[in-house]
């Protein structure tokens, strides 16, 4: 199926990344005394890398359930901001639609923006194989980490750094893609701005939102310079 070549070449970045990551949660349930079934069914269900790793620290705690939610909202609100790029597409996409809504991490969002699909493909198809492909390394490293993490041999540390350099090689492509750079240059003087008011742990959500806001009063100039580009 030239569907699931198509993801599978496209998702072998975000497999090591997964894979490491995943596998540090399963150890993290493990040494806090849950077994691997639950390590499991919170791949499944929460998929959501960092709160998963948060959520850990709240179980041990025996944080109560308005923490977890508040905890989970504000974590992953940044989401909802990647959600809006995909509204329309998903909509069209039938049975796969609560899918792709529930499976949407910040890696399948990257691939699904900056992938050329081509004229060959089943995009709805391609997208949501995609989508799958992604979750099941983060199921398969996630059960790693719990059956097998008391025996692993090497330390972890930094490994949280491979998500950003995939990122950085997304940004790079949509840069050198993009026939206008305006949508990357308010991205990043923005991002830069809040990260000097707000600190580095703080702000992700204003930047976001504020990004978006100036990108809507800036679309339709952004719009006929691609336009410009492409008749030329």
């Amino acid at each position: 199926m030239k569907e699931l070549r198509f993801a599978l070449k496209k998702t072998v970045p975000i497999l090591f990344t997964y894979l490491f990551i995943g596998i540090s949660f399963g150890i993290m349930m493990y040494e806090a005394g849950y077994s691997w079934i639950w390590s499991f069914f919170s791949a499944s269900f929460v998929y959501a890398g960092s709160l998963q790793i948060v959520m850990v620290s709240l179980l041990k705690a025996g944080a109560d359930l308005l923490t977890c939610a508040l905890t989970a909202f504000f974590i992953n609100a940044r989401h909802l901001f990647y959600g809006i790029a995909f509204i329309e597409r998903f909509r069209t996409m039938g049975w796969r639609l609560p899918y792709m809504v529930f499976s949407l991490t910040d890696e399948t969002y990257s691939i699904l923006v900056s992938a050329d699909f081509g004229e060959d493909l089943n995009k709805d198809r391609a997208a949501f194989l995609v989508a799958l492909t992604d979750h099941i390394y983060w199921i398969i490293g996630c059960l790693i980490g719990s059956l097998a993490g008391r025996i692993l041999p090497w330390d972890m540390a930094g490994i949280e750094f491979s998500a950003a350099a995939f990122f950085i090689v997304v940004v790079i492509e949509q840069w050198e893609k993009s026939a206008s750079k305006i949508p990357a240059c308010i991205g990043l003087i923005v991002s830069l701005l809040f990260c000097l008011i707000f600190g580095p742990d703080r702000f992700l959500i204003p930047s976001l939102a504020s990004s978006i806001l100036i990108l809507m009063l800036f679309r339709d100039r952004i719009r006929s310079r691609e336009g410009m580009t492409d008749e030329n």
